[in-house]
């Protein structure tokens, strides 16, 4: 496994920057539609344009919300 990269059950993500909208649904269990709905009722992560058409989200956003999920599952 790379040095940059953390594991998240059998994905990684990396340990800083930004991640598109594919290995944020690798990660999380769930479907680019539900996805979109959490965030417009604020359950998920807002995104950060990165450009005009490059959409992603902040890696310590998606560890925060896995962890989040994780304590509600307990």
């Amino acid at each position: 496994m790379a040095k940059n990269t953390i594991p998240v059950g059998e994905r990684t993500l990396p340990k800083e920057g930004f991640i598109r909208l594919p290995q944020v649904l690798q990660v999380l269990p769930i479907g680019k539609t539900s996805w979109w709905e959490g965030i417009k009722k604020g359950y998920y992560p807002a995104p950060v344009k990165l450009g005009p058409r490059t959409t992603a989200w902040k890696v310590e956003d998606i560890r925060a919300l896995i962890d989040r999920l994780s304590n509600q599952s307990s």
